[in-house]
This record gives structure tokens, sequence and C-alpha cells, in this order.
């Protein structure tokens, strides 16, 4: 199970995992849970360079629902490493309360250098950080579009969820995130991640 869990391109579901491995399906769930902190970050590698950071939804629809009120849904805060060559590097997510300095800066203080050049949108919730990290820039969204490689980043997520596991529980959210991003960080290094993992 640990093995196909971080092996397999998009992961497995607790569901698909019982078929393969003729158990039941609360037990192939509870055993990957296990998998997935197994896969929490190690918090020895902080972004560097440039990097963005942009928070977004995670849940059903709600109507009449504007602006970052979480109503039913769980904020998310994601930090994605932009890389020299124009492509991207490592990523990290989780969940927070409310979009605000408060919840913000344990994200940064744990996945996010310093001397990082971080690129965020112009929410308000961002600004007082810049105390700490001095190369901290806001420029406008622009519903993503000045953001492209993070609202990719934020729209793989969301369809991983949705496709893969279908729901999740809002407690065990962050052991997704944590599963997704182990793999994603990994990418360019699958022939080791299973021994990494197994270390663990």
């Amino acid at each position: 199970i640990a093995f196909r869990v971080c092996t397999k391109k998009k992961g497995m579901s607790s569901l698909e995992l019982s078929h393969e491995f003729e158990q039941r399906q609360m037990t192939c769930w509870e055993f990957k849970w296990k998998v997935q902190q197994a896969m929490e970050s190690s918090l020895k590698y902080p972004l560097i360079g440039e990097v963005h950071v942009d928070e977004c939804f995670v849940g059903g629809e709600e109507t009449q629902k504007r602006g970052r009120s979480k109503g039913k849904k769980r904020l998310v805060v994601v930090a994605l490493e932009k890389l020299s060559d124009g492509g991207v590097g490592r990523a990290y997510a989780q969940v927070i309360e409310a979009a605000s300095n408060t919840c913000f800066r344990p994200f940064f203080e744990k996945h996010i250098s310093k001397e990082a050049h971080v690129v965020t949108d112009k929410w308000t919730g961002y600004i007082p950080l810049k105390k700490d990290y001095p190369k901290l820039k806001q420029t406008p969204s622009n519903n993503g579009k000045n953001h492209p490689d993070m609202h990719i980043h934020i729209m793989n997520l969301k369809s991983w969820l949705r496709g893969i596991h279908h729901h999740c529980s809002k407690e065990r959210l962050q052991s997704y995130l944590e599963e997704y991003h182990f793999r994603y960080n990994r990418r360019n290094n699958m022939d080791t991640i299973f021994d990494t993992l197994l270390r663990r």
C-alpha cells in the first residue's frame, strides 16, 4: 500500500486500494492515513528564490458567498517556488482558519526562507509579513492571470482531490495536502521516493 500510494502518479484512493489488495476500505483508509502522516514535510528545505503565495478554498461551492469568508469550505494557503529557467520547483500547502497575518505567519516560518523574493496578491493580510520578509512584493492577481503557475498548481490540486478521492473530511484535509506535495516535490526523483517514505 505504501509503495502504491507514493509511486503511482496520482496516488490511490482507499477504494482503489481496497479493490487491489482485497482488504476492507476502512482498513485501507486507516493505513493510508499512517502513510500520509509519514509524508509530512521534514521542514529542512524552506523555499528559496522567487516564491509565489496564494490562498484557495477547498470544498463545495457556496451560493451568495463572496470574498475570503470560508463558510463551509476550508481555506488553504499555498506556496510555490519559481525557478530561474521559468519552471517551477517545490511547493507546500496548509489549511488555515482565516486569511490573516496571524494564520499566514506560521506557514511562512515553516516553509519559506526569509531571504526569498515572495510574491503575493494585494490581500491586506500579507502586509504585516513584510517586516520579517523584506523582499515580499504584492501584485494584483487579476483572477489568477498574473500568477499563472500558481493558478495551474491550485487547479491541479483541486482536480486531484475531486477526481481521485471525491471527498475528504476537514479533519484530514491537511494529510491529503501532505500526500500531494510529498509526491509533487519528488516528481523528478521517483526512483528513490519509496526508500524515502520507508525511512520515515
